[in-house]
């Protein structure tokens, strides 16, 4: 069994990003230059938007943070998406989500320069990558992928299983390991409705868990050798730390791993590759606005 060591390996790729903008900025190029708006003190929203501005830092990258509180209004909202999209040196924005329910997320998505949407949601993104057109991928899928390739974890022909039907992660996970320059795999798609779930996992070479619910993939569902992500995160009280929680996945770890050829470990496997695509996005969309 190896450990996919996402930590590392997003390391890593700062260490080479960082590079590129110190040629770029020798060069004369500008810095890139990444802003968040961050809405509200959502705990998991606050620990994930730090953790950009450390990795702006390591990039050598410009970080702007706005924030508002809970009660901003729409119209704010999307007035400050609108002087972010017009801001030259702003090269490209997220909007942290979730958002306060009085607003439509949706709306301040599609609100935002998809040339600028880093995030990789805005629906001429997800068009453009559904077809196979250059775009600025989703975060945390991009992050998957590159995992997959720098372990040298061979997709295509396999048998992949996407627990999750999600917007942010399952649907464009499933696209891109479909998709022949990506994964190139068979792909199935399941959820919580799913009557064979099981059944599929059993059978998969490569399961890509992002369902949302703590320690749901178990060794009884995973046959030998496969290739096992897991996506999910989600605070589990534990009162032996200081914080008060602990962080699990989707998978359950201990018993699973000793099955498998590969696994990522929750926390320190997909999480920080999230965060360096979107290092890796920014730096693409500061090199198409010079």
């Amino acid at each position: 069994m190896t450990l996919i060591d996402g930590k590392a390996t997003a390391a890593a790729i700062k260490a080479e990003i960082a590079e590129k903008v110190k040629n770029i900025m020798a060069s004369g190029g500008k810095q890139p230059h990444l802003a968040a708006v961050l809405v509200g003190h959502d705990g998991g929203s606050e620990t994930y938007v730090k953790n950009k501005v450390l990795a702006c830092e390591a990039c050598g990258f410009k970080s702007t943070l706005i924030r508002y509180e809970d009660d901003v209004t729409e119209e704010e909202l999307l007035s400050c998406v609108d002087r972010l999209n017009r801001n030259g040196d702003v090269d490209g924005f997220i909007v942290q989500l979730p958002l306060p329910r009085h607003i439509d997320e949706q709306k301040i998505i599609e609100a935002i320069d998809y040339r600028k949407d880093v995030d990789g949601f805005h629906p001429v993104n997800v068009g453009r990558m559904a077809i196979g057109l250059p775009c600025f991928i989703s975060a945390t899928p991009l992050g998957i992928i590159t995992l997959l390739q720098r372990y040298g974890i061979k997709t295509s022909g396999k048998k992949c299983v996407v627990l999750g039907r999600s917007n942010i992660v399952g649907k464009p996970m499933a696209q891109l390991m479909m998709q022949k320059q990506y994964g190139d795999a068979t792909v199935t798609v399941c959820h919580s409705h799913s009557a064979t779930l099981k059944d599929e996992c059993r059978q998969a070479d490569i399961i890509i868990a992002a369902i949302g619910q703590p320690e749901f993939v178990t060794a009884d569902m995973v046959k030998e050798g496969a290739v096992v992500i897991d996506v999910g995160t989600t605070r589990v009280p534990d009162a032996t730390r200081k914080s008060g929680y602990k962080l699990t996945g989707d998978v359950k770890f201990d018993e699973v791993s000793p099955k498998c050829s590969f696994i990522t470990p929750v926390p320190g496997g997909v999480g920080p590759m999230t965060i360096c695509s979107l290092m890796l996005n920014t730096l693409k969309a500061a090199a198409t606005q010079q």
